[in-house]
């Protein structure tokens, strides 16, 4: 059976009616919003998802949530009544996804989310993430700043649940190197200026600017850099991995050093790398509806969320038929299970400690150069 779909909302994202027994996989993302450069690209992979998986159709229904989180829950909450989901995705930021994996919880579905949130131990056991632990991706830029000599750091990121995060973990990432995080800085999303906290980094000289922040407001610390003449390094998280980020920045963002998924520079990587083929793959495919340059990272997590699926599915069916609580409760079970499960962002092993499931596949290093990413081996 082939998945229908159906124009959805003033942003046609795509919405199907699952025939009976069919899999139903509810999706939020944030594609208008403050978050809509990470939104659009996922929202843009959902036709490349999976159509059905051991001969059982799979059914997609998807909305925007506008990077509200009230709209995120309302979202979710729609589709589990009405299209009794098996599983649901997203969403977009940490803010959407924390109140997503509230719901999830609440209601016992498994839920894969495209944002690296943090969350208490009720919502942890029914959330498994795409994107790499924020742990991961600052160890790597730990060891770039050490092994360059790096000796004072500043910090200006968001005033939310993602900044919080990322200066949580880097500041236990720096003990002992020597490396000093001052001074500490912070924005708004949707913040249109960030000339009084740059105004402090510039006067306090760090050798070397974090920047935490995703899609285009990731610009506005670059620009606002540039125009006060900063000649340190300036490195971002992997939040900022979008040409979007790149387009508003400018020339301001050449020499920016970010870690990414491997999808990002895909066809660069050496024939090695086991997310090579499958990221070369969804690259052509994205690139062939949507334009030349136009892969996002973002979209990346969606696609691996179809790897996800194509993989974890088959095994919750031995145990339940889709709609009923045994599949959902053996859908979570396998996710908490996989095993060498590829995707183009890396390679997941998940366990019960551990649902996000990568490992240093899943990160490379990046600058831009030319207004491109470039792979740094």
């Amino acid at each position: 059976m082939k998945v229908k779909f159906a124009l959805a909302g003033l942003c046609g994202l795509f919405a199907a009616t699952p025939a009976l027994a069919d899999i139903s996989v509810c999706i939020t993302v944030s594609a208008t919003g403050p978050a809509a450069s990470l939104g659009v690209p996922e929202n843009n992979t959902i036709p490349l998802l999976p159509k059905e998986v051991a001969g059982q159709a799979i059914n997609y229904t998807s909305f925007d949530d506008a990077t509200d989180p009230t709209a995120a829950v309302k979202n979710v909450r729609k589709c589990i009544e009405e299209q009794k989901a098996d599983l649901l995705i997203g969403s977009s930021t940490t803010p959407t996804t924390i109140a997503v994996a509230g719901v999830a919880a609440e209601t016992k579905t498994p839920v894969l989310t495209l944002a690296p949130v943090g969350l208490p131990d009720e919502s942890e056991a029914w959330a498994f993430r795409t994107p790499q632990p924020v742990s991961q991706m600052a160890g790597a830029l730990v060891e770039h700043m050490t092994a360059n000599g790096v000796k004072t750091l500043g910090f200006i990121g968001y005033a939310d649940g993602y900044g919080e995060l990322w200066l949580n973990v880097m500041n236990k990432a720096l003990e002992g190197t020597g490396i000093a995080m001052e001074p500490i800085e912070r924005f708004a999303r949707n913040d249109t200026s960030v000339t009084g906290q740059v105004l402090k980094l510039v006067a306090a000289r760090p050798d070397a600017v974090l920047v935490v922040a995703s899609g285009t407001p990731a610009a506005l610390p670059n620009l606002a850099l540039a125009e006060r003449g900063y000649q340190g390094q300036i490195y971002h998280t992997h939040g900022s991995a979008s040409l979007d980020f790149i387009r508003v920045a400018g020339t301001s963002a050449e020499g920016s050093i970010l870690p990414v998924g491997p999808v990002v520079v895909a066809a660069q990587l050496p024939d090695s790398h086991p997310s090579k083929a499958l990221g070369v793959e969804y690259t052509k495919a994205y690139e062939a509806a949507h334009g030349e340059g136009s892969l996002s990272s973002f979209g990346g997590h969606m696609y691996d969320a179809g790897q996800i699926i194509l993989a974890t599915m088959p095994v919750a069916m031995e145990k339940g038929a889709p709609g009923s609580e045994d599949f959902r409760v053996a859908l979570r079970d396998a996710l908490e299970n996989m095993k060498e499960v590829v995707g183009v962002h890396g390679v997941f092993n998940t366990s019960a400690n551990d649902h996000y499931g990568h490992d240093e596949r899943s990160r490379v290093l990046v600058t831009v150069e030319n207004g491109a990413w470039k792979y740094m081996e």
